[in-house]
């Protein structure tokens, strides 16, 4: 196989492995991370899926979230809006809600995030953007 292919494939798997995890990055915690009183705290990911998927969480936090989201050859403003429009061609509503609050927190203004859905439109599909929109005006009310 290509290089190229090969890449494309693995990144096809983590961006779809990571449609099911991103609903948990927006009050993502560090793993081991400890309360004022020195009380362990677990993740978002593990207070969402750590019962029953144990593994899926710790790789959500050890591998998504501590290495991939933190690699320096893309700000995090720049993760952001990629996983967005990625959320948004993939018709994932329910990671888009997170991920839209995340790029916020991430510096990605509305204006931006409700012109990438614009933009979308065109090579996602209107039904894709029309949800987004939909999404965005919820996430953009509670902020």
């Amino acid at each position: 196989m290509k290089p190229f292919a090969r890449n494309l494939l693995v990144a096809t798997g983590i961006l779809l492995a990571g449609g099911i995890s991103t609903m948990v990055h927006a009050q993502t915690q560090t793993p081991a991370a400890s309360d004022t009183a020195g009380n362990q705290q677990q993740s978002r990911a593990q207070q969402l899926m750590g019962d029953i998927a144990p593994k899926l969480a710790a790789l959500t936090d050890d591998v998504l979230y501590g290495d991939i989201w933190e690699r320096p050859e893309l700000s995090k403003r720049d993760r952001s809006l990629v996983t967005v429009a990625a959320l948004i061609a993939l018709n994932r509503p329910d990671q888009l809600r997170s991920h839209l609050a995340l790029a916020r927190q991430n510096g990605v203004a509305e204006e931006e995030l409700v012109e990438t859905i614009t933009h979308l439109a065109f090579y996602a599909g209107w039904p894709n953007s029309v949800t987004a929109v939909s999404v965005a005006k919820e996430v953009f009310q509670k902020n």
